[in-house]
C-alpha cells in the first residue's frame, strides 16, 4: 500500500466511525423530548397581571381546580400562529380550561394579537420580564403544560401542538388525571 493510500486511510475510518457513533447516538434520543424537572411539582408561584385586565393580579392560586393546559405564547412567535387552531379546537371541544402565559411580549401587542386570531384561553398571565418562563423551564414558545386540579405540573410539551399530538400524547395524560380524580372521590365515598 502507498503512503498515499495509508493517509487517506486513517481519516475515512476516523470518518466512518464518527457517522455511526452519531447515527447511533440520534436514533437512541428524540431530540425533541425535553425533560422538565418540574413534573410532579407544583406550578411555580407567581403574580403578575391579567392581560385583558392588567389591573387584576393572577396568581397560582388562579391555576387550581381544574385538570387544564397552560400554554406559553408570544405574538414574535411564528409557531404559535400554526398551533393556534389547534388551541381554538381544544378549547371549544374538549372541555379543558386552557391558559395562557404571553411570555416576554408586549400587552398591546399580546391584546391585538387575539383579537386577530380569537382567544381560546380562560385568562392570559404577563410575563412580560420573562421570570414565569424561567420559572418554569421555558426553552422557547410555544410550550405546553398540562396540570392537575391542585396545581401540579404532570406533563410538558415542547413546541407547536397539533391534532395529532392533542390525541396521542396529552389526551391520554388528560384522562387518566380525569379517572384518578373519579377514583380518588369515589373512594372517599366509600369511608
Amino acid at each position: 500500500m502507498s503512503s498515499l493510500n495509508k493517509s487517506l486511510l486513517i481519516p475515512l475510518i476516523v470518518f466512518i466511525l464518527l457517522v455511526i457513533t452519531l447515527g447511533v447516538g440520534f436514533s437512541l434520543k428524540d431530540p425533541h423530548i425535553l425533560p422538565s424537572e418540574l413534573i410532579d411539582r407544583p406550578f411555580p408561584d407567581f403574580q403578575a397581571a391579567e392581560l385583558h385586565d392588567v389591573d387584576r393580579t393572577l396568581t397560582r392560586e388562579d391555576l387550581k381546580g381544574e385538570i387544564s393546559l397552560v400554554n406559553v405564547w408570544a405574538t414574535w412567535c411564528p409557531n404559535c400562529v400554526l398551533e393556534h387552531p389547534e388551541l381554538l379546537r381544544i378549547s371549544k371541544e374538549e372541555g379543558v380550561p386552557l391558559y395562557g402565559v404571553n411570555y416576554n411580549d408586549e400587552v398591546i401587542k399580546a391584546q391585538a394579537w387575539l383579537r386577530r386570531y380569537e382567544d381560546p384561553f380562560v385568562f392570559n398571565i404577563v410575563d412580560d420580564n420573562g421570570k414565569l418562563g424561567i420559572d418554569l423551564g421555558v426553552y422557547g414558545a410555544p410550550e405546553t403544560f398540562i396540570i392537575d386540579a391542585e396545581g401540579v405540573i404532570q406533563y410538558k410539551h415542547v413546541g407547536p401542538v397539533n391534532r395529532y399530538i392533542f390525541d396521542k400524547e396529552m389526551k391520554p395524560v388528560i384522562e387518566q388525571l380525569r379517572a384518578n380524580s373519579v377514583a380518588t372521590r369515589t373512594a372517599g365515598l366509600d369511608l
